[in-house]
């Protein structure tokens, strides 16, 4: 069985006057879980990390922080977020924050 992967929290950005997220961010977020859908690693007790990211001019995502030092989650967050595209991008240079939950499995 996999292991159960679950964004949690909305996408703010990392230095947000407002806690409430706009509907773009919104947007932002649900991509964002499509692209980190499924795991192809287990862990043996539940994990948060904290993904930091921003858009570069190619409107492409530049993971810019994971704070994990688990090698699995690393490897497996860069691969399937690290310079893929969404169809409606954030603002470039912005820098958004996203905690992700990787479940025991």
């Amino acid at each position: 069985m996999l292991t159960a992967l679950a964004l949690v929290i909305a996408t703010t950005t990392l230095f947000a006057s407002n806690i409430n997220p706009d509907e773009s961010d919104k947007n932002i977020r649900s991509q964002i879980q499509k692209l980190l859908d499924v795991t192809d690693f287990h862990v043996n007790e539940d994990i948060t990390v904290e993904i930091v990211f921003t858009f570069d001019s190619t409107d492409e995502i530049i993971v810019l922080k994971v704070n994990s030092i688990d090698s699995d989650v690393l490897k497996y967050i860069r691969e399937n977020l690290n310079h893929k595209t969404i169809s409606n991008p954030g603002i470039k240079d912005r820098h958004y924050m996203i905690p992700l939950v990787i479940k025991k499995g």
